[in-house]
């Protein structure tokens, strides 16, 4: 930190004349504050164990009214506090018994993968629906965000199997009309022709129903290279193409208006190559 030497000489004198009570700051200009701190006290109290009677969470108005504060005086109050009534979020529990045992095999995964052998995040991102609204979008204007029409024609849906290598982040991929097991076992397929045959497979699944019948063990049996690895229950969030299907939606799919559903544009739009089956 740069200091000038006013600065270091007036502080080294308020030390030797005041001690430490010289290195508080000194009453600054200004009005003086008018409400107490009992009075945010109250308003932080009343937001964070009381209800309005006639709503489910408190808003700056309502909150004015009850306090006998003014509008901007709470709004203070609750950005000092980080206080959002009316914001929420959403969270789940894993009741998988082996969480710990799981989460552990997975993180060791990433952090230390075998030797001579390749970390595979699958998942498949099912009903991937081709839009196209009803009118010619109105492109962004100065002070004008863009606008389109609230309804919509649907033009099919579509599914999308992905294999993230966890170490280079390269996509092995396959679009599918459905998602069942037998076009899990042709993705599979696609994965052991893609991957090199002196490599071992470890693959990372979340507990979907298509990923653990009998045609998918006796499959597995057929190629003993390949690795299982179960996320807990309700915990796919711990499978790394997860965070790759949502920047997928977020910078290509969501806003983007088809009229068909063939691969190639959902590859193209997403800058990857994607072969079709």
């Amino acid at each position: 930190m740069h200091l000038t030497k006013q600065c270091v000489g007036k502080w080294r004198s308020r030390f030797v004349k005041k001690r430490r009570d010289g290195l508080f700051d000194e009453p600054r200009p200004g009005a003086p504050r008018i409400i107490s701190d009992a009075k945010v006290e109250h308003v932080v109290t009343l937001t964070l164990e009381s209800i309005p009677h006639h709503a489910t969470h408190w808003s700056i108005r309502s909150m004015a009214k009850r306090s006998g504060l003014n509008r901007n005086t709470v709004h203070r109050i609750w950005r000092a506090f980080a206080l959002q009534p009316h914001r929420r979020d959403n969270f789940k529990l894993s009741t998988d018994p082996l969480f710990i045992e799981k989460l552990r095999d997975i993180v060791g995964l990433y952090l230390n993968p075998p030797e001579r052998a390749l970390v595979l995040c699958v998942d498949e991102k099912s009903q991937i629906q081709a839009l196209d609204r009803t009118q010619p979008l109105l492109p962004m204007r100065p002070g004008q965000v863009e606008r389109r029409t609230h309804d919509y024609r649907r033009h099919g849906t579509t599914s999308l199997f992905a294999a993230l290598d966890a170490k280079s982040g390269t996509i092995i991929g396959q679009l599918h009309r459905r998602h069942r097991t037998l076009e899990f076992r042709k993705f599979l397929d696609t994965i052991e022709s893609a991957v090199p045959a002196n490599l071992q497979v470890h693959l990372i699944l979340d507990n979907y129903a298509t990923h653990k019948t009998p045609r998918i063990h006796r499959w597995l049996v057929k190629h003993p290279r390949f690795h299982l690895h179960f996320t807990p229950t309700s915990a796919s969030w711990l499978n790394l193409v997860e965070r790759w299907f949502a920047l997928l939606t977020e910078r290509q799919i969501k806003r983007v208006n088809v009229t068909s559903i063939p691969g190639p544009r959902l590859c193209v739009l997403a800058g990857w190559n994607i072969p079709q089956r």
